[in-house]
């Protein structure tokens, strides 16, 4: 059975971006794999991608765009082909959290989740039973995490308190953790933000 036959446009979350794509570029063959790889998604990248849909295929083509971060006006410029993506054509949006990715860019394709991050299996922090001690010595190892590894390690917080500790989130728990996002796209500092999530588990104990 050829690729396009089981494969669909749609979202792969992933913080292993190289990794993924030459997975892609592999299973995908021999259908024609058009990658578009950058730190940044910019508007330029996004006509870019537009432009390269509308190229007309007999077989089905994918339509690769990864990125570390999409700039919201990007993102804007992709809803139409999305939604109306023109014969023959499949979009793979690979990116590390979903949070990176508008709602209404979420609301169009599947989400997937591929390859995670060493830093969600080096967490072992027992939200539950968090103290002071612990907390510091987190934040201490987490010194250096990049803003992209910080809303991922946002969403294993999430998983940890609520999945593995099971435990019931207050509102202003579940604020934070809203808060969190928000402040890591005007660039709040990582370790910081961080801070805001463990430290609201300390106040509501």
């Amino acid at each position: 059975m050829l690729a396009h036959n089981i494969t669909k446009s749609h979202i792969l979350i992933s913080s292993n971006i190289e990794a993924e794509i030459t997975k892609l570029e592999a299973s995908l063959a021999p259908n024609r794999v058009v990658v578009f790889h950058e730190e940044k998604f910019l508007l330029e990248h996004a006509k870019a991608v537009v432009a390269q849909s509308y190229i007309s295929e007999s077989a089905t083509k994918y339509i690769i765009l990864a990125a570390s971060e999409f700039h919201t006006v990007a993102q804007n410029s992709l809803l139409k082909v999305l939604e109306e993506p023109p014969r023959n054509i499949e979009y793979i949006i690979i990116t590390p959290t979903k949070s990176n990715l508008l709602i209404t860019i979420r609301s169009r394709l599947p989400i997937k989740k591929g390859e995670k991050a060493q830093l969600i299996h080096g967490c072992e922090l027992n939200i539950a039973r968090l103290d002071y001690a612990a907390i510091f010595a987190f934040l201490k190892a987490n010194a250096r995490i990049s803003r992209v590894d910080a809303k991922l390690m946002v969403e294993v917080l999430y998983y940890r308190a609520t999945v593995v500790d099971m435990l019931i989130l207050t509102k202003a728990q579940l604020d934070n953790f809203d808060k969190a996002y928000r402040l890591l796209e005007l660039n709040s500092r990582p370790q910081s933000v961080l801070a805001l999530i463990l430290m609201g588990f300390i106040d509501a104990s």
